[in-house]
């Protein structure tokens, strides 16, 4: 069942070199899960949904990314260029010329994340556009929480911020709802955000994350859902996620 929303503009991020891969030949989207590359899985899903505009942002190895995902002729679907690696929020700023002030939602994904399925995505925009939120994250709760991004609540369930691994305390490490990379926002105010993300971090990059305490700050809502199933979120890091997802892959078929 398709869904219709012209309101909706989608960016799947597919920029990134994948230092774990072992494969610097290949942009890390490009890796191949039973046969398929990555983002082939995504830009499935992501056809489920009629929208605005589809952005994928490549940056390293881009010829090979541009080539297969035109081979797919998907309608309204852009490609933007990220000449540096300067992390992902950096690499959501560089569609903002494209929009040309266009105004809606826009669903981020990332393009190693290959087992998000639509029904959990239409899911996730219902929740989005009935909270009113300005900003919405998808999470999971898992039981090994570890490597990924910890949602923070306040003492009254609120969503307060999303903390990495790398920089969380040991009361942080403890949470077991985490990020899923995937959201939505509304596009006046995401790159509004953008511009005043900074880069004072372990890996001197513009996190994407950051923007959730730019928007507590500036009093717009922002949310997190815990609706997807673990495995749908399982991102792609190393050869071994790989055969982590294949196994995954195997028994849902």
């Amino acid at each position: 069942m398709m869904h219709t929303d012209l309101s909706l503009s989608i960016i799947i991020l597919a920029a990134g070199k994948g230092k774990r891969m072992n494969n610097p030949a290949l942009a890390k989207v490009m890796a191949s899960l039973s046969d398929r590359p990555l983002i082939d899985y995504v830009l499935e899903t992501v056809q489920n949904f009629i929208t605005h505009n589809i952005f994928v942002v490549v940056g390293y190895q881009k010829d090979s990314v541009i080539e297969f995902v035109s081979s797919k002729n998907i309608k309204n679907l852009h490609f933007v260029e990220q000449k540096e690696q300067l992390g992902t929020g950096h690499a959501v700023a560089q569609v903002e010329p494209y929009l040309n002030g266009w105004q809606g939602n826009i669903l981020i994904l990332a393009g190693d994340v290959p087992m998000i399925s639509f029904t959990t995505l239409k899911e996730f925009l219902q929740k989005h556009n009935n909270s009113s939120a300005d900003l919405s994250v998808l999470t999971s709760r898992i039981s090994n929480p570890f490597g990924y991004g910890r949602i923070i609540r306040n003492s009254d369930n609120s969503f307060r911020k999303i903390v990495e691994e790398k920089d969380a305390d040991e009361n942080q490490k403890k949470v077991n709802e985490i990020n899923s990379g995937v959201y939505i926002v509304k596009s006046d105010f995401l790159f509004e955000a953008l511009k005043e993300l900074k880069n004072d971090n372990n890996q001197k990059e513009y996190y994407l994350t950051d923007i959730v305490e730019i928007f507590r700050q500036k009093q717009r809502k922002v949310e997190a859902f815990p609706i997807a199933d673990s495995d749908e979120i399982f991102g792609i890091n190393s050869q071994q996620d790989l055969f982590q997802a294949e196994k995954i892959l195997k028994s849902k078929t």
